[in-house]
């Protein structure tokens, strides 16, 4: 009985370290865990013991993340300045290597994908960049995942969410559009024109085609002036036709 005394002290000590090293996992998590400082394994979902003092346990969420990365100045390649933010979405694949290989996986990609977002865009034109977006994305995506990879990480994908130009540029890009619509405008109207004179070709072709054809034209166009008596009709005669009556009258 008295040694049943002297170790209760005993076994309630060791069951209060077992309890207090208890963790939980959820589905999402892993546990990278240390004994006296050194890795010593991946624990997975659930239930497990981490032995107090001896060991440690750092969870890492095996889920997609978002690292915006902030609105900044970047000059393109034909010394254009704009303002560019963008998002990175990536997960842990590895969690000893983004615990043990990076400080803070969160900040180092945020960082990285500034830098490349910057590259990047100094490479190119512009018009290249506003026209290319998805590719220019794609372009820093491939830098991002190459140097990443090794800290345990997986980029999903980049989307350059908001361009801002400068007014000035903004202002010369409007013109530029009101300039092209114009163009085009010209274009359809010279060739609505085109068309039109051609039509019309055919159509005295084929009243030459019968003498009377082109005075039965002429009947029809007065009369539907006439059916407005506001209309003023005006007949164009030709400049000869006194000289033929003369003839006409000089034969009778």
């Amino acid at each position: 009985m008295e040694l049943l005394y002297c170790l209760l002290p005993i076994v309630v000590v060791v069951g209060f370290l077992l309890f207090s090293g208890l963790r939980m996992l959820y589905q999402y998590e892993r546990g990278v865990v240390f004994t006296l400082g050194k890795f010593s394994g991946i624990r997975s979902p659930g239930l497990t013991v981490v032995l107090p003092i001896i060991q440690s346990m750092r969870k890492v969420d095996m889920r997609i993340k978002t690292a915006e990365v902030p609105r900044q100045e970047v000059i393109t390649k034909d010394n254009i300045p704009m303002l560019v933010n963008a998002v990175v979405y990536f997960k842990v694949i590895n969690p000893e290597s983004a615990i043990i290989k990076i400080e803070d996986y969160m900040f180092a990609i945020r960082q990285y994908t500034q830098a490349a977002l910057r590259d990047v865009i100094g490479n190119n034109d512009m018009d290249f960049f506003l026209q290319e977006r998805e590719k220019i994305a794609g372009s820093i995506k491939e830098i991002v995942d190459s140097e990443t990879s090794e800290w345990g990480l997986d980029v999903e994908s980049i989307k350059i969410q908001e361009v801002e130009l400068p007014a000035e540029m903004k202002r010369a890009m409007a013109k530029q559009a009101e300039a092209e619509r114009n163009r085009r405008a010209v274009i359809i109207a010279s060739q609505g024109e085109l068309s039109a004179s051609e039509n019309l070709q055919k159509a005295a072709e084929n009243l030459a085609k019968s003498s009377g054809a082109l005075h039965l034209r002429t009947l029809q166009t007065i009369r539907d002036i006439a059916a407005d008596p506001s209309e003023k009709i005006v007949l164009f005669l030709p400049s000869d036709l006194g000289e033929v009556a003369s003839k006409l009258s000089g034969k009778k």
